[in-house]
């Protein structure tokens, strides 16, 4: 199947693929999320695999997905040589024959997720981008094994998503202020960081990724939709939802027509709506004679600019995230795609080719 994501836009034009980095400390349930989110109907999931320690990923999900994984030996990601492991699964997996939404990376439970940030951010592959760090943290242990010093630890700081795991493991009157206490260890050192509670890893893809819309087809239900179907709801997770499979995201899309002021649009990206946790979309700029047009995307607190096809579509904005307050969400956006007529202010041009020269 061929997904609709933000792999590939108009006019055969191949856009990077977002590189998930998704890491957590032995047994938080990483691969549990995993199997989870690879069960989004049409999706292209890359998946690649540390093969360190023991792993379970469902295979039929996988191998329905791309024809198999691309796996890595050797140990701990963060342990592999510059010139090995990694950038070869990653070059194979950006082919843009196999037409991926997302590439996710599942490291070593000892794996240090600075370190694996900084190899994804760093990695010399072309056509793929950074799309974030997920680490999985279980509620009910966590400070027993992970968070025992005075200080946060290092790992905070490299998550642009933090999944509080298994909170069905905590007595339910204890689940709000086991996570408000994460929640508050993780602001101390990243304030940025985007945290989430969840029951059997059980979050919305649509986090992670664009989630292609499902076509309407006759016939028998597939692999993924009958396992998709089968599966138990659980039990709450601590935010009252307890009638909800998983972790539900909102959006908010706003259209917009002519060319718009970069600076105005950075600063959105910069400095996202609450709740919001990703931005996409396509925005043209007057540049000279002519318009240029942009693909921007966010995702945490960083920024990716890239250069789009030429395009007779309007600008969109796309925000993604939850408890989102969508009239102030929507109003942030039309202000930050309204028209602008005349030059483009220069300061707004020197930003927006910052972004790019980072972004490459």
């Amino acid at each position: 199947m061929v997904g609709g994501g933000w792999g590939t836009v108009a006019c055969g034009a191949v856009q990077p693929i977002p590189v998930i980095a998704l890491t957590g400390y032995l047994g938080a349930g990483k691969t549990t999320l995993l199997n989870h989110v690879l069960r989004s109907p049409n999706a292209r999931i890359g998946v690649v695999i540390n093969d360190f320690g023991e792993l379970n990923v469902d295979a039929g999900l996988v191998t329905g997905q791309v024809d198999e994984p691309a796996s890595i030996a050797g140990g701990c990601i963060c342990c592999l040589p510059d010139d090995g492991g990694l950038d070869v699964a990653l070059t194979r997996l950006a082919d843009p024959k196999l037409r991926l939404d997302a590439i996710i990376v599942e490291a070593s439970g000892l794996a240090d997720p600075v370190a694996v940030s900084r190899i994804i951010r760093f990695s010399g592959v072309d056509g793929v981008r950074p799309g974030g760090v997920v680490d999985v943290l279980d509620a009910a242990t966590h400070f027993h094994i992970v968070d025992r010093d005075a200080t946060p630890p290092a790992r905070y700081g490299a998550a642009t998503l933090v999944v509080v795991n298994k909170l069905d493991q905590v007595p339910e009157g204890e689940r709000p202020a086991a996570l408000a206490r994460i929640e508050s260890r993780v602001r101390a050192l990243n304030p940025h960081a985007y945290v989430v509670g969840a029951v059997g890893g059980r979050i919305d893809p649509a986090l992670l990724y664009d989630v292609p819309a499902a076509a309407e087809e006759a016939g028998q239900l597939t692999f993924r939709e009958l396992l998709f179907d089968a599966e138990p709801a659980p039990a709450a997770h601590g935010h009252g939802d307890g009638d909800h499979h998983h972790v539900h995201a909102d959006s908010v899309t706003v259209i917009g027509e002519g060319c718009v002021d970069p600076a105005a649009v950075i600063d959105l990206l910069e400095q996202p709506p609450a709740g919001v946790y990703r931005m996409k979309g396509t925005v043209g700029v007057r540049y000279r004679a002519g318009t240029r047009n942009y693909t921007v995307n966010v995702v945490g607190p960083s920024v990716h600019i890239a250069v789009a096809p030429s395009r007779s579509t309007a600008n969109s904005l796309v925000a993604i995230g939850m408890n989102l307050d969508t009239d102030d969400v929507r109003e942030r956006m039309r202000c930050a795609l309204a028209p602008v007529t005349g030059t483009t202010p220069a300061q707004g041009i020197r930003r927006l080719q910052r972004y790019r020269r980072l972004s490459i």
